[in-house]
């Protein structure tokens, strides 16, 4: 399997679907099924029985996974969605950048 350009704790541009034009922060990555939890995108009503968590019960709101060919990185420079690339940095580390600035991605 490859490696994905969005990790944990990114900051992404849903740039397909519903949701299109949000942003949101990554939660969750799937790796398996090149998926991702982005914060309040995609959220889904699910039914839930009464339990030790929620002893009432009922509809509860959710974010649902959004496959991540429909999220762009967003560039820490100008703030706006871009691809990703990897590079080599002056310590012979394989580091993330926004193509749009060149700025290296944390």
């Amino acid at each position: 399997m490859s490696k994905l350009h969005i990790k944990k704790g990114d900051i992404v541009y849903v740039n397909a679907g519903e949701d299109k034009g949000k942003t949101g922060r990554v939660l969750e990555v799937n790796v398996e099924k090149q998926r991702a939890i982005v914060e309040g995108v995609n959220i889904v009503s699910k039914h839930t029985k009464p339990n030790a968590k929620n002893p009432q019960g009922g509809i509860e709101k959710k974010e649902a996974p959004v496959h991540i060919s429909n999220l762009n990185l967003v560039d820490p420079k100008s703030g706006k969605p871009t691809r990703i690339g990897r590079k080599l940095n002056s310590k012979g580390k394989l580091v993330r950048y926004a193509k749009k600035s060149g700025e290296e991605i944390k």
